[in-house]
């Protein structure tokens, strides 16, 4: 239990709680004073030594069942609980439905079996689901319900629960009494629920491990809030951060104004100059120069579902409080479809704007679809890009499995001068999962890591010098 509750404190820090090292000895001297037999008593013991503010309840509350719920959930072993007359009448509806679904695949099969002898997914079992999920690369809280779907998907749990449906409906075929259908159901139904909740618990686990585990293997001097990746933020994080991006604007602007400055002259122009000294019997007189620097036509395109929605507010307020830097902004948003947003920044300033924008387009329950987005745009919206615009657009890649419209990237980028990724994820994490980044890279003309503030200034920066 103390390397449990150490871990679980290690979690904490890496989620941006801040716990000083005799705080952790409070919490430890508490347990052994209170013990750890009443569930309510620990919990609050454990909240009271280690958390100080109120934004940090959330963390605790959620990573409290990750460590110390633990125990497999129960399920019946319903071999045991109904009768053989039951048992008899059950598997030959099973049986009858297997010979009438011959798409019933193994997999299915033993999940069946597991559901009615009560046994929960092995330990092998449960890390090939999470391998092939791409849990391994998860590293956002805010991530647990996309895996934990996911995995089901991989254990077959949505062709289980058409199953039961079948299988309901076969017994009152073959004459079984509604009483025993529904107590047959009703267990069915519980370890099913249990077989879920195992998985969610791995997920929750799986992803404080790997929290803790990146946290822990940064240099001291680069935990700062520059450097922390946006969703181990606290709220009084991004606090100092949304302080701090007006301080960072005008060191942005003031680099863009001195390149533009010093790029007015250009480079030597031969053919101009012969030209121009024509006059002269082209003794070159007077010199021309080619200038470079032109102001970017900007068409941002943001992903703000919830792992996303940091990165937006940031990137979104210092393009704007650049506008003197830009000659024209367009300015989306999408979660499941595409939204424009240029005419919130015409009427507020730039922060008041971003946060008026995302109050207005919570996340929900819908889901990341940047394909119909990109559809979208392309219907209404493609007028705003040209062989002048750079096209910028920030998302992770995930497309829940949908269409993710890799003809359309192609298309964006054959029409404007560029089209720049803003992502989160390492290259590495780029086609697990729902991810169809390895498929959208080749269609940009470059891709930026964009997981901290100071990686996303620094994007910035490039496309501005780049301009």
């Amino acid at each position: 239990m103390d390397q449990r509750i150490v871990e679980f404190i290690r979690t904490l820090r890496a989620a941006g709680v801040r716990i000083s090292v005799a705080e952790s000895y409070d919490a430890m001297n508490a347990v052994d004073k209170i013990g750890v037999h009443d569930r309510e008593t620990f919990r609050y013991s454990l909240r009271t030594t280690l958390i100080k503010e109120s934004d940090d309840l959330d963390s605790f509350d959620h990573f409290f069942p990750v460590f110390f719920d633990t125990a497999a959930p129960p399920m019946f072993n319903m071999e045991q609980e109904l009768s053989p007359d039951q048992q008899q009448m059950l598997q030959q509806a099973l049986q009858s439905l297997m010979g009438n679904e011959q798409a019933l695949q193994q997999m299915l099969q033993q999940l069946m079996q597991q559901l009615m002898q009560g046994q929960g997914f092995s330990q092998e079992q449960l890390e090939q689901m999470a391998r092939q999920a791409g849990l391994p690369n998860a590293d956002n809280i805010g991530q647990e319900g996309y895996y934990s779907r996911m995995m089901q998907r991989m254990a077959g749990m949505q062709q289980l629960q058409q199953m039961l449906d079948n299988l309901e409906e076969a017994l009152r075929e073959m004459g079984m009494s509604e009483e025993n259908i529904q107590e047959i159901m009703d267990m069915l139904e519980q370890n099913r629920e249990a077989l879920a909740e195992q998985i969610g618990r791995y997920v929750g686990k799986g992803i404080a491990d790997n929290i803790k585990d990146e946290y822990e293997t940064q240099p001291p001097d680069d935990r700062n809030l520059m450097d922390t990746p946006f969703q181990y933020l606290s709220q009084s994080d991004m606090d100092k951060l949304r302080d701090e991006v007006k301080r960072l604007a005008a060191r942005l602007r003031s680099r863009a104004a001195l390149r533009q400055r010093r790029d007015k002259i250009g480079d030597p122009d031969p053919k101009t100059t012969l030209r121009a000294n024509l006059r002269y019997g082209g003794v070159p007189l007077e010199l021309k120069y080619r200038s470079h620097h032109h102001k970017p036509k900007l068409v941002l395109i943001c992903d703000i579902s919830t792992s996303m929605r940091p990165s937006a507010e940031f990137l979104l307020t210092l393009i704007y409080m650049l506008q003197d830097q830009v000659s024209k902004t367009h300015s989306f948003i999408f979660i499941d479809d595409i939204r424009e947003i240029t005419h919130y920044f015409k009427e507020q300033r730039p922060d008041i704007a971003v946060q008026n924008v995302l109050n207005e387009n919570p996340p929900g329950h819908y889901n990341t679809d940047l394909g119909n987005s990109l559809s979208s745009f392309f219907k209404d919206h493609l007028g705003t890009v040209d062989n002048r615009t750079s096209v910028i657009i920030l998302g992770d890649g995930r497309n829940n499995y949908n269409d993710p419209r890799i003809d359309l990237a192609n298309d964006l980028k054959r029409r404007a001068r560029r089209v720049i990724w803003f992502n989160p994820e390492g290259e590495g994490q780029w086609g697990t999962g729902d991810s169809d980044m390895h498929q959208y890279a080749p269609a940009a003309s470059g891709v930026y890591m964009v997981r901290n503030l100071a990686q996303l200034v620094e994007a910035i920066d490039n496309i501005m010098a780049d301009s």
